[in-house]
């Protein structure tokens, strides 16, 4: 075992250390989290410290399949925090003040633009232009 593998090796255990301890934490916030946005943010972090256990175990092993499903559960990962993301703002804020939401601000202040009936619109054959063409 040469110097560049001990140190390999050494980095490659505190990483577990460090990854697993930020699991632990992690995993006490979507516990204890006070509101729903908090958890939906440690759900996200979890996927990235899993990625991060299978890189690891991907520099340990040396197969490189490993590197492919890290990528996979990345993408996965990426559609579930915006599934979460819909959901928390398809029940409100999800805790604290209720904040106003800009586009609905925006589409309330803005005036609504009344269209004409077709007939007078286009011409055509509706039944005031019938009317009229009678008398």
């Amino acid at each position: 075992m040469t110097a560049a593998d001990a140190i390999l090796s050494y980095a490659v255990w505190l990483a577990f250390a460090v990854l697993a301890a930020a699991f632990l934490l992690t995993v006490w916030r979507v516990v204890r989290g006070p509101t729903l946005p908090d958890r939906v943010v440690a759900l996200d972090m979890l996927t990235g410290i899993v990625i991060g256990f299978i890189a690891l175990i991907a520099i340990r092993t040396g197969f490189t399949l490993y590197i492919d499903i890290a990528i996979s559960l990345g993408l996965v990962g990426f559609l579930a925090t915006v599934a979460f993301a819909r959901f928390v703002l398809s029940r409100g804020t999800g805790g604290g003040a209720p904040r106003e939401n800009p586009a609905a601000a925006l589409l309330a202040a803005a005036p609504v633009k009344r269209r004409k009936p077709a007939a007078r619109r286009t011409g055509g054959t509706g039944p005031a232009v019938r009317r009229k063409a009678r008398k």
